[in-house]
């Protein structure tokens, strides 16, 4: 079969051919429909050998939707032939957090060198993928796979970052986005299906600022070096009650620390190696800084429920897999609004 994989430490992605995967004990082969490309792929990319937690090489894609192909021996809960989407980051299933259903959080991957596939695992940028373990699996009962493939982590990592904020998401509250791009795009989305909140976008390029406004954003700003006073302004001086980055590089970080309001949320999603010194004063008093991960599977639930209920509108660009390298140039260069597409078999 093609496969998307990187195969060399500093290198390109590679169109290959692999072995067609066979299901093991307790596995599903599934035939992947539609896979998403991300930055953090980009971030896995940049490591050097003794960075790299796992060998190479590496079939790519952490967002995957597809058909069941087959059963391994003993699954149960799914049938072939049913149409599901991958919960990405998989844990040990047995732990607190993953007993809890919070496998982003699992205490061991590491002691057991589990890693999410497409971040470790073989991914879904391939005509076929295994899945580990069926309750890894969501039913997509009706969803467009091609839109609804970028909400098992463009849908998923933000309804995370935000749900835990809704309690300070009340009339007359301001939420600013930063990065309107795969995930920003859909985090506004999130909040005006959730909350009564102002929301505010930010980010460098009009193409993104315009697709912001089309999903539902109250304001957009250019993301320089002036963004944070004028979020004070639009704000009558108090700040925004919650901040998210989801680019998270040194000059994002310092604009969300700029302009967040006492008392606020700041959280920084994007892997853009930016940080927030925090400490008596600064950021301002009580606010609460945070980086999360990915999210629960009943939040991926979740998320397919709200796509389910007409709440999001994913924005995509398709590429066919003989051009899945191309899409990568093309997300590495900022060209793609919304999120890209891969169909291995389309």
């Amino acid at each position: 079969m093609k496969a998307l994989q990187y195969r060399t430490i500093g290198g390109s992605p590679e169109l290959v051919e692999v072995p067609d995967p066979e299901p093991g004990p307790g596995q599903v082969l599934l035939k992947v429909t539609a896979a998403g490309v991300c930055h953090s792929d980009f971030v896995v990319m940049s490591w050097s050998e003794a960075e790299l937690p796992f060998p190479l090489p590496l079939t790519l894609g952490h967002e995957g939707v597809g058909t069941v192909a087959a059963l391994g021996a003993g699954v149960t809960g799914v049938a072939v032939g049913e149409d599901v989407a991958v919960y990405g980051p998989w844990g040990c299933g047995t732990c607190p957090p993953c007993a809890g259903g919070r496998e982003n959080y699992c205490l061991r991957t590491m002691e057991l060198g589990i890693f999410p596939p497409g971040l470790g695992s073989p991914g879904a940028i391939a005509e076929y993928m295994i899945v580990d373990d069926v309750r890894h699996l969501e039913p997509l009962r009706g969803l467009d796979p091609v839109r609804a493939v970028p909400l098992t982590d463009a849908g998923l990592t933000p309804y995370h970052a935000i749900k835990r904020s809704l309690p300070k998401l009340v009339p007359g509250s301001t939420a600013v986005v930063i990065g309107a791009g795969g995930l920003g795009h859909v985090a506004i989305q999130i909040l005006r299906a959730l909350s009564p909140a102002r929301v505010i976008a930010l980010d460098t390029m009009a193409g993104k600022l315009e697709l912001a406004r089309s999903v539902g954003a109250h304001e957009v700003l250019t993301s320089d070096e002036h963004a944070a006073e004028k979020v004070k302004d639009l704000t009558g001086g108090r700040g925004a009650t919650v901040v998210l980055d989801f680019v998270g590089a040194p000059p994002t970080t310092a604009t969300a620390a700029a302009c967040v309001a006492m008392e606020g949320d700041l959280t920084v999603v994007g892997v853009g190696s930016g940080s927030v010194p925090v400490g008596f004063g600064s950021p301002p008093y009580e606010v609460t800084v945070t980086a999360p991960y990915w999210g629960s599977r009943t939040e991926l639930r979740e998320v397919l429920d709200l796509a389910r209920a007409g709440a999001l509108d994913v924005h995509v660009e398709t590429f066919a897999m003989d051009d899945a390298p191309e899409a990568y140039k093309r997300l590495h260069a900022g060209t793609i609004d919304g999120r890209a597409v891969i169909l291995p078999n389309g």
